[in-house]
């Protein structure tokens, strides 16, 4: 599993920084990506990138402003464009499926895959499968908007195939065997359980990907225990004011969060234009002083989040 950041920046687009859009890559789990919203320039972002737009299977959108948004036509037609075949599962606050479906009948855009929607009006589950379970929570902010929480099933123990060779016992079908937890009658006329050759279960790995917002109880619960936290940082330590008349969050306040629900990893995104390359190594270094793994992440960089012990 990894994340990669396609866009950072807030409001508008900046040299460095194209406005939001994150991938959450789980080729390895599921064999298909999930995008967090798609700001204006996405499908221009994913170009320089290893990600191939049918591999997109569920993009999930935290709200309705533009920066959010804009790019989610141009990349749907160019998806289709390029051979996708695959349905689109879009979810989101209620008017994206308006949105999407006027965007593509104005512009004559007829897909060659089906698009799904979901559309909130408030928190619950909204994916819920063998391999993910995925919450939203409405958060603190100008308009509808939503975080993520995403939590990974556990993963089967591991067989002990050490035990297994102390043992003698052989290598070949019997491990497969072994391994689905079936019951083996061995030549020498042992009898071994499957059960007894298996690691402990390991625990999924949780991800939680907040839209803008100001601090808020919902964002907080969403969080609890994350491996890894996506939180915005519109404005700085000591703009504190400023955050609240607009809806949003400074680098402090998002690790004070961080530290106070158990997270183990927390990313800085949605970054103001103001705020240039030494900028924005203080609003880094100011989130460190409380969360000490604390990035400010920039376009395109990329983060695997790996498996718990």
């Amino acid at each position: 599993m990894e994340i990669q950041f396609l866009g950072t920046g807030s409001g508008v687009p900046a040299k460095q920084r194209n406005v939001s859009s994150i991938a959450l890559k789980l080729l390895d789990e599921r064999n298909t990506i999930w995008l967090f919203d798609c700001g204006e320039g996405t499908q221009m972002q994913i170009l320089h990138t290893t990600i191939k737009p049918r591999k997109i299977e569920k993009i999930f959108i935290t709200h309705l402003h533009g920066d959010h948004i804009f790019g989610l036509p141009g990349l749907l037609s160019s998806r289709s464009f390029q051979g996708g075949t695959e349905p689109i599962e879009i979810i989101g606050p209620k008017g994206i499926k308006e949105y999407v479906q006027t965007s593509l009948r104005l512009t004559g855009t007829h897909l060659t895959y089906p698009l799904q929607f979901q559309e909130l009006t408030a928190g619950g589950v909204v994916v819920d499968d063998a391999t993910f379970k995925v919450t939203a929570a409405p958060l603190d902010h100008g308009i509808k908007c939503f975080g993520y929480r995403m939590e990974e099933a556990s993963h089967v123990g591991e067989l002990q195939v050490e035990k297994l060779r102390a043992e003698k016992i052989p290598a070949g079908p019997i491990y497969g065997q072994l391994k689905a937890g079936k019951t083996v009658n061995l030549p020498d006329g042992r009898q071994i359980f499957g059960a007894d050759y298996i690691g402990k279960d390991r625990p999924g790995r949780i991800v939680t990907i907040l839209g803008d917002t100001r601090i808020s109880q919902n964002g907080e619960q969403l969080a609890v225990g994350a491996d890894l936290l996506v939180h915005e940082s519109t404005f700085a330590f000591g703009q504190e004011k400023m955050a609240r008349a607009y809806f949003h969050s400074t680098n402090v306040q998002a690790a004070q969060m961080a530290k106070r629900v158990g997270v183990k990893k927390l990313l800085l995104t949605h970054i103001s234009a103001r705020f240039l390359a030494k900028d924005a190594l203080l609003l880094q270094s100011q989130a460190q002083e409380i969360f000490p793994d604390t990035t400010v992440v920039k376009d395109f960089d990329q983060f695997e989040i790996p498996m718990k012990e």
